[in-house]
């Protein structure tokens, strides 16, 4: 394989939506609609209960991510919720340069969010994590603000 910029590339991808399985349907809709500003574009029929889809796709700036409630007999919650919250499987990364707003509009809400510090990789992020204990780190390169 070649790692040559300017290569014909054989798959033509044109976007990532990453697919998360949550406990709580309600709570992760409200979470990243809500809270974070993403655009609720697509959704199972509609819900017996507010939010309580059986998947749904959310848009924020070109960014995209589907949400489905996780199920008990297929993927069963740890034994405790420590084993959850030190799950280090996957992280979702957001680039955004606002970090500074972004920690102070997250802490104003009541999330708990890290303040932003410089990475071993030279990007500015900071941390948090969803209702379902999954890590987001809003990062951007240092100095190209």
């Amino acid at each position: 394989m070649s790692n040559e910029t300017n290569s014909v590339k054989p798959i033509k991808i044109q976007g990532f939506t990453p697919l998360l399985s949550v406990f709580n349907m309600p709570t992760s809709v409200r979470f990243y609609r809500d809270l974070l500003g993403f655009d609720l574009v697509e959704t199972s029929e509609a819900p017996e209960r507010p939010d309580n889809y059986k998947w749904a796709r959310l848009s924020l700036n070109g960014t995209e991510l589907l949400l489905e409630p996780r199920g008990e007999k297929a993927c069963p919650k740890p034994a405790t919720a420590h084993d959850w919250l030190e799950r280090h499987d996957m992280s979702i990364h957001f680039g955004c340069p606002e970090l500074d707003h972004v920690y102070a509009y997250l802490q104003s809400n009541g999330v708990d969010v890290t303040i932003p510090t410089s990475t071993s990789y030279g990007y500015k992020a900071l941390y948090v994590r969803d209702p379902d204990g999954f890590p987001l780190v809003f990062h951007w390169p240092e100095g190209s603000v």
